[in-house]
């Protein structure tokens, strides 16, 4: 008989292609960063912000599954509005981190 391991949060990078239509991202980028903070307050999401040329973004959950990360993304207002047109989600691990380069 095995032993059940219970699930361990782990970080999980997405990257993420969106339309190029610019009015639609300028529209729906309030409400997308207003989702994307309550993730952040509830500690569900590590990092997050758009390529400089808007063609995409990346953004890096902590969760227990890709499969939640995949909830998260769907129930994104960029992605109900049609802003995020595909994504990839990779298991990652983060082994090193400059806090004094990152912004927030």
């Amino acid at each position: 008989m095995g032993i059940d391991v219970p699930n361990r949060p782990m970080k999980f990078a997405a990257v993420i292609e969106y339309t190029p239509d610019k009015a639609k991202i300028a529209e729906l980028r309030p409400p997308h960063r207003e989702y994307q903070r309550g993730l952040k307050s509830e500690g569900k999401v590590a990092l997050a912000g758009p390529l400089v040329d808007d063609s995409g973004g990346i953004i890096v959950y902590e969760a227990d599954s890709k499969e939640d990360v995949e909830q998260w993304i769907r129930a994104d207002p960029f992605a109900k509005g049609g802003v995020f047109v595909s994504w990839e989600i990779h298991p990652w691990n983060l082994i090193l981190a400059n806090r004094d380069l990152l912004p927030v």
